[in-house]
């Protein structure tokens, strides 16, 4: 074993406690910051540095073009990555990002009219995962269609266009932005009952991701229609709304505590699809609502302890205790690459649980119930059921430790970042080293997102707030 892998392994073997003592968290966020804002810049086309001379507003997955190839735009990834420059820009922050996101618009309503293995414009071909980076169809053999795409990008969408529409830009907003939102609801509304290819790409069945993506993006669809004076559409897409909700709570596993990934099997189903579920429709106005699965409800407090724990003893390059923070993967079966941790998982998991703590000094309580007892008793072996007021002792004691493991899994990360900053799809299982596509851009903005999330970041609602699902 080399040097530097084992001053590695010695950081990672540390108990969360004493890194949370150490600042290295603190230290990660400051020096990774600039870094994957940059690297989320120099994704896209045509000046970004590791755009691959993409297109205008076309963001490239990653400058690998072999072993593996990345060099794509997928509309998936695109839609998250330009979330983040969404969120930044109506936030108040870099103006100059204006410019940027509407590029990103123009070029989606391109990719949404090209012709493409899964249909047309009108006949499903927004459900293409990926296109060329020239904004060319891709036509080889791929798993399609992919159906969590244009919820994704509607959100993102919708999120730009509501803030527009504060501040007196309907013009734009009805001539360039709705035409574009209301393709991609139109598309869930049709397709939302219909088979998908996961988040992964893997297996085609039903998705828990994409299935709360969809239901997310048509709640927040149907108040915008309503904005932009289309009541019609917005009837339809909340009578759609209200099945995918009902269909959401079939993915739960009530005997064994996790969210049931996907329905095609083959594999347990305790998959990192739910923990990106909670956060990509992270809705503060839900508090702990169950129902959707916000952050701190119980179901994803409980789904999040089952899919951390089993990756214990998986890889090599885990050593601790059982409840140390740990670099995660996709799940637990996965043979891609050999099988190994994923950065934009592990920092999935760091902000979850930013954005539970944000929620409970929010609602100024914390619930522990049966179904996520044994994720507080991590913390507190003693913890037990019931409600505790923020001026409480337990309250202190749990969210004090909740946010040392936070800040842990941050510090495993920045265990196993290169020094450049520079942040890969995965990290090798054996040996710490980056591995698979470089510079992947989804990695850079999972890096934003939880970075932000530790700062209390709250995304816009997307109208979760006080549903039921009437099945």
């Amino acid at each position: 074993m080399g040097l530097a892998i084992a001053v590695q392994l010695a950081v990672v073997s540390l108990s969360y406690l004493v890194r949370a003592r150490s600042g290295m968290a603190d230290a990660y966020v400051a020096s990774e910051s600039p870094i994957a804002q940059a690297g989320i810049l120099a994704a896209i086309g045509p000046d970004g540095a590791n755009s691959g001379g993409a297109a205008a507003g076309v963001i490239v997955a990653s400058p690998s073009s072999s072993d593996p190839d990345y060099l794509y735009t997928w509309t998936r990834d695109a839609a998250l990555v330009s979330r983040v420059l969404v969120d930044e820009y109506t936030s108040g922050g870099d103006t100059s990002l204006q410019s940027v996101i509407e590029a990103y618009i123009s070029a989606q309503e391109t990719i949404q009219h090209i012709d493409n293995p899964s249909g047309g414009y009108d006949s499903g071909g927004l459900g293409e995962p990926k296109f060329n980076i020239d904004l060319a169809a891709f036509t080889d053999a791929w798993g399609r269609p992919q159906r969590d795409g244009p919820a994704l990008r509607a959100i993102t969408l919708i999120t730009y266009g509501n803030y527009l529409l504060s501040n007196d830009n309907s013009s734009y907003v009805t001539d360039n932005l709705w035409p574009v939102v209301q393709a991609d609801l139109n598309y869930v509304v049709q397709y939302w009952n219909q088979s998908t290819f996961d988040l992964w790409e893997e297996v085609q069945g039903s998705s828990f991701f994409t299935t709360a993506e969809q239901h997310a993006a048509l709640r927040y669809g149907a108040t915008f229609a309503t904005a932009v004076g289309d009541s019609s559409s917005a009837s339809s897409y909340t009578t759609q709304a209200d099945s995918l909700l009902c269909f959401m709570q079939s993915y739960w596993n009530d005997a064994e505590g996790y969210i049931t990934a996907n329905t095609a099997g083959g594999r347990s189903g305790i998959d990192a699809n739910g923990v990106l579920t909670s956060i990509h429709t992270f809705d503060i106005a839900a508090g702990c609502d169950s129902v959707t699965f916000q952050p701190c409800s119980d179901r994803a407090l409980s789904n999040l302890k089952v899919y951390v724990d089993s990756f214990r003893g998986l890889y090599s390059i885990n050593t601790g205790s059982d409840t140390d923070p740990i670099l995660t993967g996709r799940y637990k079966e996965d043979t891609y690459y050999n099988g190994n941790p994923w950065y934009l998982t592990t920092f999935a998991v760091a902000e979850q649980l930013y954005d539970a703590l944000t929620t409970w000094d929010s609602l100024g309580s914390l619930e522990v119930t049966d179904v996520s007892l044994a994720f507080f008793q991590q913390f507190d072996s003693a913890a037990a059921t019931g409600t505790y007021d923020s001026s409480s002792d337990e309250y202190t004691t749990l969210t004090g430790a909740v946010r040392d493991w936070a800040d842990g899994f941050l510090e495993v990360l920045a265990s196993f970042t290169p020094s450049d900053g520079s942040l890969a799809e995965q990290v090798d299982k054996s040996s710490g080293s980056p591995t698979s596509a470089a510079d992947l851009t989804w990695s850079y903005a999972s890096a934003i997102t939880a970075f932000n999330a530790r700062d209390g970041f709250t995304p816009a609602s997307w109208g979760a707030s006080g549903l039921t699902a009437s099945c």
